[in-house]
């Protein structure tokens, strides 16, 4: 395993076999039975380079991510977004709130309960999101996520997660945060949990002692594993909760 590139290297928890609807740049990933369920859209990290394959969607950490989701009964969503350089996080924006949107007009999917779950470079992305909570959005998970642009980065100050946490009332924000983080990672998640506290806004933490950007890849072991279970709980808690937020 070790001579494969971290993209390539199979999930920590293994990957049921579950129908996995094909659209062109959305999968749809769909649990036993029918009618409308909860939906989570998971957003990777990035930025990725344009030609790589499988394509990010395609990789097993999101297929093992979209398929845990509907073996837990809710719709997983995946998307390649056009995150290729700094400068293309508009655009990257513009492609998830697309996958969103498809999520919420697919047949199996109800459109009032969506949580949107970003990862590493995806979570800049959340910033949105978070300025202005719509009604449907029932929980945000950010998994080793990039929460700042470091000094020097071409990147728009519409991407900043901290400063958009003003808006976000009492959206619910599920956190996973690895112990060996980069440190210029890690401090832009401790200024996001003290502005996040400053702001009211509810925020779990899933905790990776030991864990490294892109554990749930990278480190098989029972902590990670461990790890991303109690993820997909608080995230499950949320988006199941009869009472709206």
């Amino acid at each position: 395993m070790g001579d494969l590139p971290p993209h390539l290297r199979p999930f920590v928890l293994p990957t049921p076999r579950v129908e996995r609807e094909r659209g062109d740049t959305v999968d749809f990933y769909l649990p036993a039975g029918g009618g409308r369920v909860p939906a989570i859209v998971f957003v990777h990290g990035g930025p990725v380079p344009a030609d790589l394959r499988p394509t990010m969607r395609e990789t097993p950490v999101y297929v093992g991510y979209g398929s845990q989701a509907a073996a837990r009964g809710v719709v997983g969503v995946t998307a390649d977004l056009r995150l290729h350089d700094l400068t293309d996080y508009p655009r990257a924006a513009g492609d998830a709130a697309a996958a969103v949107d498809a999520a919420r007009r697919h047949r199996r999917v109800d459109p009032d309960r969506i949580a949107v779950w970003a990862f590493s470079g995806g979570g800049l992305l959340l910033a949105d999101w978070l300025r202005e909570p719509p009604g449907w959005l029932r929980c945000l998970g950010a998994t080793y996520p990039l929460l700042a642009p470091w000094d020097g980065a071409p990147i728009e100050d519409r991407f900043r997660p901290a400063d958009a946490l003003a808006g976000a009332g009492s959206v619910p924000i599920v956190l996973t945060r690895v112990g060996r983080e980069r440190p210029w990672l890690a401090g832009a998640v401790a200024e996001f949990l003290a502005a996040a506290r400053v702001c009211g806004v509810p925020v779990e933490v899933v905790d990776v002692p030991n864990g490294q950007h892109a554990f749930d890849m990278l480190d098989h072991t029972d902590e990670s594993r461990r790890a991303v279970h109690a993820a997909f709980d608080a995230v499950l808690a949320h988006l199941t909760a009869e009472a709206a937020r």
